[in-house]
């Protein structure tokens, strides 16, 4: 997909002003191998628990974009190495983290979009407690699942529907 978000937004000032296309804040850092990506968004909210996101990216992508409200927790890692390579094989376009990644180096070799706060050494737990399929919030951007997601060099947009 070609595309930027950079020109999304001077094409679309309609939808900016009307909110049904949002710029989530500038504090996401690149860790995939892709550094532009887009996709439907599947939604999770969990807090320093990572079993849904393994959950849900051991199923078919089919080029969606997993967003993970991780509470903005700088304390625990939701997305290593093993994930990464997850998300590559079954198909997803990215993943979006609320939160923090480990294994950068393995990260940045896995051939998927992936965004994130920042990286944190510790694994997160594996209890399975979280939600899916629900609005999250990222910096006050209600993200709904089937939002349109769009990343780039420039940053994160959500849309309310398919741009490009």
């Amino acid at each position: 997909m070609n595309f930027a978000t950079t020109d999304l937004c001077d094409d679309n000032p309609g939808l900016l002003e009307d909110g049904s296309l949002t710029v989530l804040p500038p504090v996401f850092h690149h860790f995939g191998k892709r550094a532009r990506f887009a996709g439907p968004a599947v939604t999770l909210k969990v807090h320093e628990d990572n079993a849904l996101v393994r959950a849900t990216l051991e199923t078919p992508g089919e080029g969606r974009v997993l967003v993970v409200d991780g509470g903005s927790s700088l304390r625990r890692a939701l997305v290593g190495g093993q994930l990464g390579l997850l998300a590559q094989d079954n198909g997803w376009a990215g993943v979006i983290v609320d939160g923090c990644v480990r294994d950068s180096v393995e990260l940045a070799q896995c051939d998927v979009g992936i965004m994130a706060l920042a990286t944190h050494p510790q694994r997160s737990a594996r209890e399975g407690v979280g939600k899916r399929d629900v609005v999250v919030q990222f910096g006050g951007v209600p993200i709904a699942p089937g939002d349109w997601i769009y990343a780039d060099a420039d940053g994160i947009l959500a849309s309310r529907r398919k741009l490009v």
